[in-house]
């Protein structure tokens, strides 16, 4: 092959990679444009797309807890008896042991609530005509900024402005420590929330970045590049066990906090 041939398929090789790149951060970030097939909305200046899947995933539980879900007398069956194993899991698995029997049977739907749609979101950035929420910084930050508000004025209302406070100073430390460990451990709140908004955005998009990525080499190299579909393959089947994964993690990481907040005692 001609020195000039090389060229050209380092370039074309090139071009073919920036044009990857630009296809990959189109389909991760949010916009005001709705890529369907053979069809492109153009949402309006308030609206982004990201914003449209928190719409659609909240409407959609509404209508499958609002209208399709019916309880009937005797033991479920059906799409009751599907959904309420999940809804008794986070209720006997996460939500007591994190926060007692009262509180955690209380805080119940609010975990079902984080569960059901942390898992919504994540499900539908699998589905090509959608787009990843949980993917968007600033949707994972507004859940964790939930879990947060519930740890601070939860905690006010079950204990008091003055028990809230205590909560941060630990039993048996000396004063002296205390200086340190006070603000260490009332800093540790935020951390936590900020934990939460990072954990599960940082997983959501580097899994669609990853599947992406490898699609793309076909692009690139053509054929010699095949195998990279069943990577990629293999890859999207994982995020799927992803999505029940970190709306798990997300659910559970919050009711650990909250139950901390609750009783600092324990």
């Amino acid at each position: 092959m001609s020195a000039e041939a090389v060229n050209t398929t380092v370039a074309t090789a090139a071009d073919r990679s920036a044009a990857v790149e630009q296809y990959i951060m189109h389909h991760v970030m949010d916009s005001h444009q709705w890529s369907l097939p053979f069809l492109n909305i153009k949402l309006p200046s308030f609206l982004s797309l990201h914003g449209l899947m928190v719409i659609l995933c909240a409407a959609f539980l509404v209508l499958l807890f609002g209208v399709l879900y019916r309880k009937e007398p005797g033991a479920p069956r059906g799409l009751a008896n599907f959904l309420e194993l999940f809804v008794l899991f986070i209720r006997d698995s996460i939500a007591v042991p994190s926060l007692g029997a009262a509180d955690g049977a209380r805080m119940t739907p609010l975990f079902c609530s984080f569960f059901f749609f942390v898992l919504g979101l994540n499900l539908m950035g699998l589905v090509p005509a959608f787009a990843t929420a949980t993917s968007n910084v600033s949707v994972t930050a507004a859940l964790a900024l939930i879990t947060l508000s519930f740890m601070i004025f939860g905690s006010m209302y079950k204990n008091g402005v003055g028990g809230f406070f205590k909560s941060f100073i630990p039993h048996g430390v000396p004063l002296p420590i205390l200086f340190l460990l006070v603000p260490i451990e009332f800093a540790g709140m935020f951390i936590k929330a900020f934990a939460l908004t990072i954990r599960l955005f940082a997983n959501m998009l580097a899994g669609h970045i990853v599947i992406f990525s490898l699609l793309g080499l076909v692009y690139i190299f053509g054929a010699l590049a095949a195998p990279a579909i069943a990577l990629a393959l293999g890859i999207y089947f994982l995020e799927l066990f992803v999505c029940f994964l970190q709306a798990y993690i997300f659910t559970l990481l919050s009711a650990m906090f909250i139950g901390q907040m609750y009783h600092p005692a324990h």
